[in-house]
């Protein structure tokens, strides 16, 4: 993993850390943190500013797919091939819950601008909403007919949108 200086393109660093390739990367809400998620089947999170890890989630038995942080930047959820989702402390790196409800592998994620809500989508062709404080699902949207690739809040929260293999994206 390797962070570059946008304005010049230089290199600032190379993280080492994951035992496979990595999938992606993101920036935590204020910036001071990243995290990092692989085919070794681990969520890692960094200082953006040493490169220092801080953190090695284990729990998915499969890759994860995809990640994100709450707004506030104090939950972190993450979502595998395994069909698992999965809540953390952003900051100790502690498993809070395990959610459980999609029928297959868990692809997108979102949480809402308040930070209460938490939207994910994966091959079952669901998008399912829960409540991030309880891990409780308050709803299950089926109207797509292929995986679920990415789900979106509008900025106000009132609006949420997914895109599915299907061609369609849904509000």
């Amino acid at each position: 993993l390797r962070l570059w200086e946008a304005a010049t393109g230089k290199e600032v660093i190379c993280l080492k850390g994951h035992s496979s390739s990595l999938l992606s990367v993101i920036f935590s809400p204020d910036g001071k943190t990243l995290a990092s998620w692989s085919y070794d089947c681990t969520l890692r999170l960094w200082e953006a500013a040493t490169g220092k890890e801080t953190c090695c989630m284990k729990g998915h038995a499969g890759a994860v797919a995809s990640v994100a942080f709450s707004p506030d930047g104090k939950l972190l959820a993450s979502a595998g091939l395994d069909g698992t989702l999965r809540l953390w402390e952003a900051a100790t790196g502690r498993e809070i819950t395990d959610l459980k409800g999609h029928g297959g592998i868990v692809s997108a994620l979102a949480f809402s601008p308040d930070g209460r809500t938490l939207a994910s989508g994966g091959a079952d062709r669901t998008v399912r909403l829960w409540e991030a404080a309880t891990g409780k699902e308050t709803a299950c949207l089926n109207r797509h007919q292929g995986t679920v690739s990415s789900v979106a809040f509008s900025p106000d929260g009132k609006l949420l949108a997914s895109a599915s293999h299907d061609g369609i994206v849904r509000l």
